[in-house]
């Protein structure tokens, strides 16, 4: 590859989701590092799709989505060097050479001088503000999690390849976890490797996502070089969370839409369809209802008949429910354990991973279904596109959706930054002439 666009390296790169967008925007891909194995595999899936997609061969595509050729058939379909890309390692002291050594190939079989933008974001569970809440009773202290000191690993990278900007991603309880001296840290490495910064707390719902999501995005450029923090323009979409979820296969607890059913096209919603998220020729997957016990399912119809039959969106209260129905001691914190996505709603509430736990903080607008969401439900509000495919166990793929950057506030941020890069480039190229 011998880039006539722009290039990046994702760090922390988790499924992609900040990478997607990036890609979507033109970019091409020098390397994903990530630790979790099932989401390095969703990554390189990925490739393979984009690649198949590139040489019109999209049916082999769909043919490992319905099942009917095997992962290893797939991947073979697929240079070697494309797929190199992915990195499965994890960041630390003892195999940062190793892994700055294979990029550094990369770069030199792609005859690439110079990186344009290194993106990504350390695990977020460390700072989060749930996390933090729950810190007493974690096995290792929130002062004791390693995943507090990852950020270094980042700056190494901006100090090894001094990418002309780079986009740091995560939740906003990284600006006051340890008294705010992480941040602080953070700010002052970032900027002692060479770079100006500046961040900004921004909403996925913003940016024409269906869903509430506050992160903290630094974007830093190498000092002397006139860029800037993006101007973003709010985009509110006119629609409900209902929009994204109408066409997909009605489902009760335990019940599955098979992985080679197609959507009813007659029923989708133009934001679906002017978004990407889903096109004619989609395979569905990851439409798999969770099964649920006879007392979660008349917990969720209480929570859903709450939420829609009262004029003032009332959420269920876990002490209100009937002795019965109670099984936690604990019940003075998390009283609202059990939350309805809000269908009638032009977003809903932030989606986690702890949707991998369990689902009844998650629980489906439809009472007929009586059921928390699926992996393709959750992937939609996080503006996933359905031909994305989510590797390993339905927990994993929960986390990997959980965690992700929604692909289409990643595009909006990567056009931004572009408009940058691609302004710089053209005007050093007309006074070299």
């Amino acid at each position: 590859m011998k880039t006539n666009g722009l290039n990046y390296i994702d760090l922390f790169a988790g499924a992609g989701g900040l990478s997607e967008g990036f890609i979507q925007s033109g970019y091409q891909s020098i390397a994903h590092i990530e630790m979790n194995a099932y989401a390095a595999k969703t990554i390189e899936t990925r490739i393979a799709y984009y690649y198949l997609k590139k040489n019109n061969n999209l049916r082999k595509y769909y043919q490992y989505e319905r099942g009917e050729i095997t992962r290893e058939e797939l991947l073979a379909l697929v240079p070697g060097e494309e797929l190199r890309t992915v990195i499965n390692e994890e960041m630390s002291p003892k195999t940062i050479k190793g892994i700055f050594q294979r990029i550094d190939t990369i770069m030199s079989e792609k005859e690439i001088q110079q990186i344009d933008v290194i993106i990504g974001g350390p695990p977020c569970q460390a700072y989060s503000l749930v996390g933090r809440a729950q810190s007493s009773h974690m096995i290792i202290p929130m002062e004791d999690d390693l995943r507090n000191e990852l950020y270094k690993m980042y700056v190494k990278f901006l100090k090894k390849y001094q990418p002309r900007m780079f986009v740091f991603e995560n939740v906003a309880g990284i600006k006051t976890a340890r008294g705010g001296q992480a941040f602080k840290n953070l700010q002052k490495y970032m900027r002692k490797v060479g770079y100006e910064i500046d961040y900004h707390e921004l909403n996925a719902q913003d940016f024409g996502v269906l869903q509430s999501r506050k992160r903290v995005i630094i974007v830093g450029w190498l000092k002397g070089t006139g860029y800037e923090y993006p101007t973003f323009e709010t985009i509110h979409s006119s629609v409900e969370v209902w929009d994204l979820l109408k066409d997909l296969p009605a489902l009760v607890p335990g019940e599955s839409a098979d992985n080679y059913t197609m959507c009813d096209m007659r029923k989708l919603r133009r934001y679906v369809k002017d978004n990407g998220i889903r096109t004619k020729s989609d395979v569905l997957t990851g439409h798999v209802a969770r099964p649920h016990t006879a007392q979660d399912i008349e917990i969720y119809k209480r929570t859903i008949d709450l939420w829609f039959n009262n004029s003032q969106h009332q959420r269920l209260k876990y002490d209100d429910l009937p002795d019965g129905l109670k099984t936690h001691r604990n019940r003075t914190s998390f009283v609202d354990r059990f939350k309805v996505v809000e269908g009638d709603m032009d977003y809903c509430h932030t989606i986690l991973a702890h949707l991998s736990k369990d689902g009844h903080y998650f629980i489906h607008p439809d009472i007929d279904q009586h059921r928390s969401i699926t992996v393709r439900e959750a992937a939609r509000i996080q503006s996933f596109p359905d031909s994305y495919y989510f590797e390993g166990p339905r927990t994993s793929q929960f986390v990997q959706v959980g965690n992700a950057v929604p692909p289409m506030m990643a595009k909006i941020i990567a056009d931004k930054i572009k408009e940058q890069l691609i302004k710089s480039k053209s005007r050093c190229a007309n006074e070299c002439c």
